[in-house]
């Protein structure tokens, strides 16, 4: 195949709502990446519809909000245009957990998804057998002690049947250049694997990210339809091919996890096939 890339500004004028994944696209570990912020004041002044939709776990979509805030412009979205894997994550726990103790693994910040499902939240460093925890949450890839943590998790789950739940399916994610980093759905992974069981994941590329996000846009304008949406997303395993499955058109960027150097041999080995690819949000 011979891999073309599209301009951006182009492509999206035929579409009302836009979907974003952050790390890569939007923003990478050093925050707002240089000129998103200019395309999301004109996405909005033109009249289009914005959200976030997102792995990232670790922090409220209200706390998220202060990443998208620029000194010169503001406030760039709101906390209900970001659209977390979290968010999944709280609903299961509220609905099938619905009491007691539930351990995690991630930073303070990330506990916001239990604890806003009526639960109470305990790091997984501090969870003794007489707490009777009735679940544990893999939140984030920060704010524990990968060593003492991950094993104290590991013989919490094989001493107990507790559901674990994995609020990020992340694997990787950007970090700077061509760097990565493990995400908590990589630790997920590596402990199915010792453990020999699975776990209940919330997240891209799962369908019900995008019948989530969907639901929202709905609810702003009952007149949305799929043809309306576009995902923009950089990997090819989680955005698009989550997107793809859900019916929407995807836009594949070449800023984060996929390069322009490899993402034609990508798309051809995994057939996960993009509607457009673009050099980023910026062109």
């Amino acid at each position: 195949m011979n891999l073309s890339t599209h301009a951006f500004s182009q492509i999206v004028k035929h579409y009302k709502v836009v979907f974003f994944d952050a790390y890569g696209v939007l923003k990478n570990s050093r925050g707002i990446i240089s000129g998103v912020a200019e395309t999301l004041l004109w996405l909005t002044r033109a009249g289009h519809d914005i959200y976030v939709v997102t792995n990232d776990a670790s922090k409220s979509p209200d706390a998220m909000t202060q990443s998208y805030v620029h000194p010169e412009y503001g406030s760039l979205l709101s906390a209900s245009r970001i659209i977390s894997s979290g968010l999944l994550a709280k609903d299961f726990l509220r609905s099938k957990v619905r009491t007691g103790r539930v351990a995690y693994l991630g930073k303070p910040g990330s506990a916001f998804y239990i604890k806003s499902a009526g639960l109470e939240a305990l790091p997984v460093g501090s969870v003794t057998p007489a707490d009777g925890v009735s679940a544990l949450v893999m939140l984030d890839d920060e704010g524990f002690d990968w060593f003492g943590d991950l094993n104290r998790a590991l013989n919490l789950i094989r001493s107990t049947n507790i559901p674990v739940v994995v609020a990020n399916t992340d694997i990787s994610y950007p970090v700077s250049g061509n760097e990565i980093a493990v995400a908590v759905g990589g630790l997920a992974s590596m402990m199915e694997m010792v453990l020999g069981r699975r776990f209940i994941r919330f997240g891209k590329p799962d369908t019900m990210m995008f019948s989530y996000a969907f639901a929202c846009a709905c609810a702003n304008d009952p007149s949305v339809a799929k043809s309306d949406v576009l995902m923009v997303g950089d990997t090819l395993t989680t955005d698009i091919y989550g997107a793809n499955a859900f019916g929407i058109d995807t836009a594949l960027v070449l800023s984060g996890n996929t390069s322009a150097s490899s993402a034609e041999v990508q798309i051809s080995a995994s057939g996960i096939v993009p509607t457009y690819v673009c050099e980023s949000i910026l062109t």
